[in-house]
């Protein structure tokens, strides 16, 4: 006699509302405390808070505005996906700024000596910043492994030595060129026009064609950690490498693997931007790129879709935040609060959220063994 298969659970026995609402209520929280806090600091200082969003809301959501959101959260999201590939292994990588310029350089370098036809131009920038960043990430992984040196001091030792070391190539006569209209102004040369990426013109002005790139990004992100064996291998050791190791995952292998596509996420970074906006690599490239990624994974709660819609809140929050002062006398500077609370936010409300979801989990378990006691002890009474 066959044994009965089990029947296939439904839908709805799948979907668990309650752990939907507890993983969003966090990162609501946070955002709702900052805005809370930022309307106090203005009301304080003699601002009207309300009129402030509303000049935020009102360019934000027009059609120049929403464009240049979306260019910033493309850069935006690349960094996010950076950081959160090293924390989903429960490493701190805190060189994303260093890995991201170093890579971002060697991009411009290549792009502004070599001139192949776009269809090979353009990949082989992606794969040199790509092996810059993740060869430079790498040495912290090494040292970890090897040596025992935490990632978090290394990283921020290697940011250092990144910044170093591109002051000490960006010069006349290495990769800068040796003779330069503007003497104060150093910079590589302009990468060749087949470097240039697509680009959508809309009503609202240039959108850059690299959100499809980031959005790739995403998935490939979202499938390596859900449907492949390195995604469990990584997810496993970022909880426990002992049980991990135990069930025959290379502990150090997977370390040094997981800091080196990181720090090649890393080195994708500045790349919108070269090959869609400035063309080169000079001393006004965009800093801190890395650390607003640290901030943008630690919102999205290190998730392909969280960090996205973490992603456009920063951005919107950068470029809305340009009309303060020319709209309102406001202070530009609230939006830097802004997201600093976030961050602070966050770590309070995601903490809060875990004692509830904890106190829930506990509640259930009590109830579901208060039910199989009663229902024993009806069976004695009917035996």
């Amino acid at each position: 006699m066959t044994s009965p298969t089990p029947a296939k659970r439904s839908f709805t026995d799948r979907f668990d509302g309650e752990k939907i609402v507890l993983g969003l209520a966090a990162p609501v929280l946070a955002v709702l405390l900052s805005v809370v806090i930022c309307s106090t600091l203005l009301a304080i200082s003699g601002k009207d808070p309300f009129d402030a969003w509303d000049v935020m809301i009102r360019y934000g959501t027009a059609s120049d505005g929403q464009v240049l959101t979306l260019n910033r959260a493309t850069v935006y999201y690349i960094a996010g996906c950076a950081a959160a590939f090293g924390f989903r292994m429960n490493l701190f990588n805190i060189g994303v700024e260093g890995q991201y310029r170093l890579g971002v350089l060697f991009a411009a370098f290549v792009g502004s000596q070599v001139d192949l036809p776009a269809i090979l131009q353009i990949p082989l920038l992606l794969v040199t910043a790509m092996v810059v960043g993740g060869l430079w990430a790498s040495i912290a992984g090494l040292l970890k492994v090897y040596r025992g040196v935490s990632e978090v001091i290394s990283t921020i030792m290697l940011n250092a030595i990144a910044t170093a070391v591109v002051g000490l190539l960006l010069i006349p006569g290495r990769f800068a060129p040796s003779k330069s209209a503007n003497a104060n102004a150093i910079q590589t040369e302009p990468i060749s026009q087949s470097s240039h990426f697509f680009s959508i013109e809309t009503a609202g002005g240039t959108l850059w064609g690299f959100i499809f790139v980031a959005v790739l990004i995403g998935v490939v992100f979202q499938f390596t950690l859900t449907r492949t064996r390195f995604g469990f291998d990584l997810r496993a050791t970022g909880r426990s490498e002992s049980a991990a190791k135990a069930s025959g995952v290379n502990v150090r292998r997977m370390v040094i693997t997981s800091m080196a596509v990181s720090g090649a996420l890393a080195g994708l970074i500045g790349i919108p931007e070269l090959l869609q906006s400035s063309f080169y690599f000079g001393q006004s490239i965009q800093l801190n790129l890395g650390f607003i990624g640290i901030s943008v994974a630690l919102l999205g709660r290190n998730s392909p879709i969280g960090i996205a819609f973490s992603a456009l809140l920063f951005a919107f929050l950068d470029v809305a935040g340009t009309q303060l002062p020319l709209q309102g006398d406001y202070p530009q500077e609230i939006v830097q609060v802004m997201q600093g609370t976030i961050v602070i936010c966050v770590v309070v409300a995601y903490e809060l959220v875990r004692r509830y979801g904890l106190k829930r989990q506990q509640q259930k378990v009590g109830a579901e063994l208060a039910a199989q006691a009663a229902a024993a002890a009806n069976k004695e009474v009917a035996a």
